[in-house]
């Protein structure tokens, strides 16, 4: 299969539509936000005639109160391949979650179940507050992890702290354990090369667009459907920002200068990700020369 990546920003979409059509594919989404329903602006979802282009898989497949990982990614990213593949067509898998991108092309790291009583209190320690305290917790009992982690990312640093009191293993050293593990697609990586300065130029007004286009209106639509902003998605660069604008009354123009500094952080930290991918980077605009990169990687015995 064919596989497009790259930071936020870059361009994913327009490109790999493109790529499908000449290459007779169809696209699975490996974002993590996009599968989520109704939160279509703020995600960069693909548009219906976009969609109506090219068929396109793991869009619009959860609700906002789902829980959705990357087991489960995994699980139905692998029933749409073959799918895809059993009618003769070409499976693009196109998204910036490196997470998704390495659990569909290796496998799982092991890792023990949830432990709800240990969930329950590292997360309402985090909710009173606690935050930094729970921080210094992990940069103690597994720095690794401490380090990639971001400080504001609530969920996978409750989970790491879960890991250590459940099985005194640290979480980096399973996914260390993990990395080198059986290849589950024969794949061509391909990612869009973009020059820092314009990426970060893409993010701020792709921010600014989004709020054009109805971004506080979708939250409030959200909300109003009984969705609490305690949620996953709704904790997200972005959609915490602007739930915190619609119900605290925070200045927009605030909301917006913060998600576009955590948005180009985020990029940082996805480049991070992708250099311990093999991928092959492209202009943005090399579609042509992607599309013969996979006919000469379909021709390799």
């Amino acid at each position: 299969m064919l596989v497009i990546t790259g930071p936020t920003a870059s361009g994913k979409t327009r490109f790999a539509i493109e790529v499908a059509e000449a290459v007779d594919g169809e696209i699975v989404s490996a974002d993590s936000m996009q599968v989520y329903r109704h939160l279509d602006i703020g995600t960069a979802k693909p548009t219906a005639r976009e969609r109506g282009r090219v068929p396109h898989h793991l869009v619009d497949v959860a609700d906002p109160d789902e829980a959705f990982h990357a087991a489960r990614f995994v699980s139905e990213a692998d029933r749409a391949i073959a799918d895809i593949a059993g009618r003769g067509r070409v499976p693009v898998v196109c998204g910036g979650t490196a997470l998704y991108l390495k659990a569909l092309l290796h496998g799982l790291a092991p890792a023990p179940g949830r432990d709800p009583e240990v969930r329950a209190e590292l997360e309402a320690r985090w909710d009173r507050g606690e935050r930094e305290a729970l921080r210094r917790e992990l940069a103690r009992v597994d720095p690794g992890a401490a380090r990639r982690l971001h400080p504001n990312d609530r969920t996978r640093i409750v989970r790491a702290l879960e890991v250590w009191r459940v099985t005194g293993r640290p979480i980096s050293e399973l996914h260390r354990a993990h990395r080198f593990g059986p290849v589950r697609y024969r794949a061509l990586m391909v990612g869009l090369l973009t020059d820092r300065p314009d990426l970060y130029r893409r993010i701020d007004e792709r921010v600014v667009s989004m709020v054009e286009a109805g971004w506080v209106e979708e939250v409030r639509q959200v909300l109003s459907m009984g969705y609490g902003p305690h949620l996953p998605p709704l904790r997200a660069i972005g959609y915490r920002q602007i739930c915190a604008h619609v119900l605290e009354r925070r200045p927009l123009d605030q909301a917006v200068a913060e998600i576009q500094q955590e948005t180009r952080r985020f990029a940082k930290r996805q480049m991070t990700w992708f250099r311990r991918m093999p991928i092959r980077w492209v202009p943005a605009d090399a579609t042509a020369e992607v599309v013969t990169l996979w006919q000469e990687f379909c021709e390799e015995p």
